[in-house]
């Protein structure tokens, strides 16, 4: 049988967790404890914090148990959490201790949060230190030394990690804890001792300013109100963060005009414009000020290269929201007259839920089909959702079936809407994809089944 924590991890080859949820919701309750037992680990999670939640916490563990017992840490943390969730902290530590005496890599950080939590925050700060090179668990120290009262000494060991002369080049030049993961990790301990001047002068030493789409250095005065030193950054960092970090603040603030004005700053300024527009553009929507963001995003999608099908579909959707779908739809149409008449289906599928908003599904339906792309499943999954949308449920199943497993979640959403829950758990099981090879480790993490 397939290996259950790749189809897990993928949630492939099984019945994944929003679907567990809907089942319970229209109330197959006993399709849930069935596949509970049966290799299923998102009904047996399901089910188990459904009899939590009903004080029948020993019966849950029943459930959780033939996951648990083989150490598979999916199945460990997650009774870890509901352990702790019922007020038995004890427990919850000795299970989570139990895998980290194992070696599970995951395992360290999990605890030791866990133990600062309930009173060992000491303790858990001792089980960290020695580990400090690796960058997730660098983070947890940071953390749990605020608990413990020990950020100095947690200070003096990121110092260690921050040379004098060298920044990293590329992402695979300094392994694990890089030097300016330790600058942003030590700033957070200045930031957090009321040494506010030094964390700014740390953060300037960095070589990358930004990490998913935030920069410390633009939240750091937003959060201690030096307003005016976060205008001055916005002023010249050229990704913009900075700048939709000072239109934030002062959205919170009441100052939406300010916030425009940020942005419209920020586009004439940044290397990244598009992402600039778009923020714009929902911050006017938030304020009931649609017809301006209509007019932000068309003006982006108009500029030279601008009508990228994200752009579009942004635009196209403001206008749906607006109660303008037409408008939308004539500005496909000019698009695609610009482009000699041809529309790939990036673009053509954005007509689909406009067509709709006018009543005219049908037509819309006939029009996928026809498109060269239109027998495609991706294109047949829009078709699908079209008609779902309509409460054509029946139709949106036999659209989908022909293409089954591309689309299998949807297929059996729908099914499982229609009452047909065997018919859409032997959609979600019939084609399990093969696991890679395990590669060995010392925690065995091996599921159960």
């Amino acid at each position: 049988m397939g290996d259950l924590d790749y189809l897990v991890r993928t949630q492939s080859g099984c019945i994944p967790p929003d679907l567990v949820s809907r089942l319970l919701e229209l109330g197959h309750v006993e399709e849930v404890e069935l596949w509970a037992a049966r290799e299923e680990w998102f009904c047996a999670q399901g089910w188990a914090r459904l009899l939590g939640g009903q004080g029948l916490e020993e019966r849950a563990l029943e459930v959780l148990a033939p996951y648990v017992d083989t150490g598979w840490w999916t199945a460990v943390s997650a009774t870890v959490e509901l352990l702790e969730s019922w007020g038995r902290a004890g427990e919850a530590i000795a299970l989570s201790r139990s895998r980290m005496e194992a070696g599970h890599p995951l395992a360290l950080q999990f605890h030791a949060r866990l133990l600062a939590r309930h009173g060992q925050a000491d303790e858990a700060f001792d089980l960290l230190r020695p580990h400090i090179q690796d960058w997730s668990v660098a983070t947890a120290l940071v953390d749990v030394a605020d608990i413990a009262g020990r950020d100095e000494e947690a200070a003096e060991l990121l110092a260690e990690h921050i040379p004098d002369d060298h920044r990293c080049a590329d992402p695979w030049c300094c392994r694990g804890l890089d030097p300016d993961m330790a600058i942003g990790l030590l700033a957070t301990i200045r930031e957090r001792q009321g040494r506010v001047d030094d964390a700014v002068t740390l953060l300037r030493t960095r070589d990358k300013t930004a990490l998913n789409n935030r920069d410390q250095l633009a939240d750091l005065p937003a959060r201690q109100d030096r307003i005016e030193e976060l205008r001055a950054y916005a002023a010249t960092e050229p990704l913009g963060i900075a700048a939709r970090r000072l239109a934030e603040l002062l959205e919170e603030r009441d100052d939406v005009e300010g916030a425009i004005a940020v942005y419209r700053q920020a586009g004439d300024s940044s290397c990244q414009p598009t992402n600039v527009a778009v923020d714009l553009a929902q911050l006017l929507a938030r304020h009931g000020r649609g017809a301006e963001a209509v007019a932000v995003m068309r003006a982006q999608a108009d500029a030279p290269g601008g009508a990228e099908d994200w752009v579009v579909h942004m635009l196209c959707t403001l206008c749906a929201d607006q109660g303008r779908p037409q408008e939308g739809l004539a500005y496909l149409d000019a698009l695609k007259a610009r482009r000699h008449g041809e529309e790939e289906w990036e673009l053509f599928w954005i007509r689909l839920p406009l067509m709709a908003a006018c009543d005219r599904v049908d037509e819309a339906v006939e029009q996928a089909k026809s498109h060269p792309e239109g027998a495609h499943p991706y294109a047949v999954s829009h078709v699908a959702r079209l008609l779902a949308g309509a409460g054509r449920l029946e139709e949106a199943v036999a659209a989908l079936e022909p293409h089954s497993p591309a689309d299998s979640h949807a297929l059996a959403g729908y099914l499982i809407d229609l009452g047909r829950v065997e018919q859409a758990i032997a959609v979600l099981q019939e084609h399990r994809p093969k696991p890679p090879v395990p590669s060995p480790g010392p925690w065995h993490d091996t599921p159960p089944f």
